[in-house]
């Protein structure tokens, strides 16, 4: 990861549709309830993953120790990457440009078949700095990139969206890869990417669990994967802007991705939640010990699964019928300790009449002590529905569906979930709320 580029301000998305034509995020929005999940995606063996890793770090050995833009380890890696998907089935491409005096190279991978104008891309940036072989940083993303583009072509799968792999030359340069990429781009492909997933240090040897805050359905998808599996997660900050995405963000692609951490140190309160100590989370971050010694095999193995988990959940299968008109805010919203209650808004429209007498209320917080919160369901005119009351003692969080008969109340208007935490000692958020209307 380049931590040099100037950090970006950025917008919180405040609504995800997830529809047959792409990813999209905007602030006021109506879609159908999904019905069914996509097809599973398969376990990512974490043996793999760092075989991967291992021969990387036999190249970087072999070439000066580094794989750096215009050494030789870095050439050596792009030829290793391409080896393995050119014999799996993929049609690649490598792509060369010219930096600091050297050429460099991304190498694009496409898996054959799907819609063509609807693109689904994962990527991580293949090059270390020149003082290490650049294991965590970023092998781990390219590998499991790899790895995941290797599973889909041993399991045939066959996506309604066509699959896109990319790993990127002199990130540590600046993007210049990736910038590049989308550079060459015309408008008209640059459409066609309906979502680009990025991986960059994911197996932090003191590892936190961090997932990019852009577009709100990809971080949705990471988001529920990670709480599946009983993992908190928050959201990326340390490297905002600051790796491949930015390339793509900057040219209304929507992005999303996952970080582990590099040399910001882990918070007491990070460390009660992920385990590790108050230490950087990449002690090797930028250095010679940036090895195969550096790598966290648990957060290696969880990341990598999530990696494959979101290809598959987001290039699709098919497009469940309509069964409701769903209305999403999916904007994070602090809620203090043992303070003011807050609201999270929807805006509700196009409903004639009253609302149902079955109301479908989805509530996700994230709170270590749910017993701390009330929360409630406010109409448009003021009137409050209670939905939890301080309920589910030291359980942690509330995803939660809860029905209102909500028939006395005009349809159309903000509708608010509001959340106060009535104790002290921890925080939480509200991570979405959503409306569906039969």
């Amino acid at each position: 990861m380049n931590l040099s580029v100037p950090r970006r301000v950025t917008a919180v998305a405040a609504l995800a549709a997830l529809a047959l034509g792409g990813l999209t995020g905007t602030t006021a929005s109506a879609h159908p309830a999904d019905a069914s999940a996509a097809a599973a995606a398969p376990d990512i063996p974490l043996a793999n993953v760092k075989q991967h890793l291992t021969d990387f770090q036999s190249i970087a050995t072999s070439n000066g120790g580094n794989r750096a833009h215009g050494r030789t380890g870095y050439k050596a890696s792009i030829d290793f990457v391409k080896a393995k998907l050119d014999a799996a089935g993929y049609t690649t491409t490598l792509q060369t440009f010219t930096t600091s005096g050297a050429t460099g190279y991304n190498l694009i991978a496409d898996w054959p078949g799907g819609d063509p104008n609807q693109v689904l891309m994962a990527g991580a940036h293949l090059d270390s700095v020149s003082s290490g072989a650049g294991i965590n940083d970023n092998g781990s993303g390219s590998a499991a990139v790899l790895e995941t583009a290797l599973a889909v072509a041993r399991s045939g799968y066959q996506p309604s969206k066509h699959l896109r792999f990319g790993w990127w030359g002199a990130e540590e340069l600046g993007l210049v890869g990736s910038k590049y990429y989308v550079s060459q781009l015309p408008t008209a492909e640059r459409a066609k990417l309906s979502g680009y997933l990025n991986f960059d240090m994911i197996g932090s040897p003191n590892p936190g669990y961090f997932v990019y805050d852009d577009d709100p359905v990809i971080e949705t998808t990471f988001k529920n994967y990670f709480a599946g599996l009983g993992v908190p997660t928050e959201i990326e900050t340390e490297g905002d802007g600051r790796s491949d995405h930015a390339s793509f963000k900057n040219v209304g692609i929507p992005v999303g991705g996952l970080f582990t951490g590099a040399s910001r140190v882990k918070t007491s309160a990070q460390v009660s939640k992920w385990g590790g100590t108050a230490t950087a989370f990449d002690r090797c971050y930028h250095s010679s010990c940036d090895t195969t010694a550096n790598i966290n095999d648990t957060a290696l193995d969880r990341n990598s699964d999530a990696v494959a988990h979101a290809v598959w959940a987001l290039s699709g299968t098919s497009t469940p019928p309509p069964t409701g008109t769903v209305f999403e805010n999916t904007a994070d919203v602090s809620i203090p300790d043992n303070g003011a209650a807050v609201t999270s808004t929807v805006n509700v429209t196009g409903i004639a009449g009253n609302a149902p007498s079955t109301l479908k209320v989805d509530v996700d917080i994230v709170h270590p002590y749910r017993g701390d919160l009330i929360v409630d369901l406010v109409a448009p005119d003021g009137s409050v529905y209670s939905l939890s009351n301080r309920s589910g003692g030291s359980a942690d969080n509330i995803k939660a569906t809860y029905t209102v008969n909500a028939s006395s109340e005009v349809a159309n208007g903000a509708w608010k979930l509001r959340a106060q935490d009535r104790a002290s000692a921890d925080t939480g958020y509200i991570s979405g709320f959503k409306l569906t209307f039969p």
